[in-house]
């Protein structure tokens, strides 16, 4: 109980990160098409108009990698204290809001920009107190 109450804000942050990109990566794999039939108009006026597919192939796998890297550093600072995995899921996961932020730009679809930034934040401060904790250890 007192690791969780000890890092209670990292924990929900890595749990926000998880529900986050697992979900996200979920439903890019169950509905493939749709996402890829959307993604295709959303896109169709930029540079990427003709990698769609590829490109939400590496999303889908960032995500899926980022969220459990999340995962396994929640049972990591469970079963040990310790938060590598947590910083590699954090980092990752904002690697990989840059690259959805980068094509929403792209697409001149700032509303989904915006939003985009809202995750990022969070995902920041993760990064910042993972980093400003490791230095505790």
């Amino acid at each position: 109980m007192n690791i969780l109450l000890k890092n209670s804000t990292v924990i929900l942050l890595l749990l926000f990160l998880i529900i986050t990109f697992l979900q996200s990566g979920f439903d890019k794999i169950t509905d493939w098409n749709g996402n890829i039939s959307w993604l295709k108009e959303h896109f169709s006026k930029t540079i990427f108009k003709n990698i769609v597919p590829l490109l939400v192939g590496i999303i889908l796998v960032t995500e899926v990698i980022a969220g459990l890297l999340c995962v396994v550093g929640v049972y990591e600072i469970f079963s040990s204290g310790k938060s590598s995995f947590a910083l590699y899921g954090a980092i990752l996961s904002g690697i990989t809001l840059l690259m959805l932020l980068f094509g929403q730009r792209l697409a001149k679809d700032y509303e989904g920009a915006k939003t985009i930034a809202v995750y990022f934040i969070p995902t920041i401060l993760l990064v910042f107190l993972l980093q400003a904790q490791s230095y505790h250890f």
